[in-house]
């Protein structure tokens, strides 16, 4: 169940992440430039970007991949293969020896990508909100709200 679930949010946000690129080129093309509007469009690309990023690090972990054919009976020292870990939050792919040692096959890096990317999804957020409030409001808007 939880495989076409996650393929649905890799393609929701592939495309997501596409369109806001787009939005944002087409904000940078006709000035002037409302900030606010941009950083919006720029916290959705990057929470798209990193629901990708995790969505294909999930697929890494569950269905193989590499893993767990990588994983050899006995590593470079001679200890038995002991475990092997598979994990989602954070995600992480890894073979377990004897002797204590471990080999990583999905590393931080991917972790760590999803954790800046969402990171600046929530700081463009903040200072979209903040911006929004600092506008100056039009005089239709004015007036609506005297009425």
């Amino acid at each position: 169940m939880l495989v076409p679930l996650m393929g649905v949010l890799l393609l929701l946000g592939v495309s997501t992440a596409g369109a806001g690129i787009v939005i944002v080129v087409l904000l940078l093309k006709n000035p002037p430039l409302p900030l606010a509007k941009l950083c919006a469009v720029l916290a959705l690309t990057f929470s798209a970007s990193a629901v990708v990023v995790y969505c294909y690090g999930w697929y890494s972990v569950a269905l193989g991949g590499p893993f767990p054919e990588l994983c050899e009976h006995r590593n470079a020292s001679g200890a038995e293969l002991a475990n092997m870990q598979q994990e989602y939050l954070p995600l992480r792919s890894s073979c377990g020896y004897s002797d204590g040692s471990t080999v990583e096959y999905v590393g931080m890096s991917t972790n760590a990508l999803v954790c800046v990317l969402a990171s600046l999804a929530v700081v463009l957020t903040g200072a979209a909100a903040f911006l929004r409030r600092r506008a100056p409001q039009s005089p239709e808007r004015n007036a609506a709200h005297l009425a």
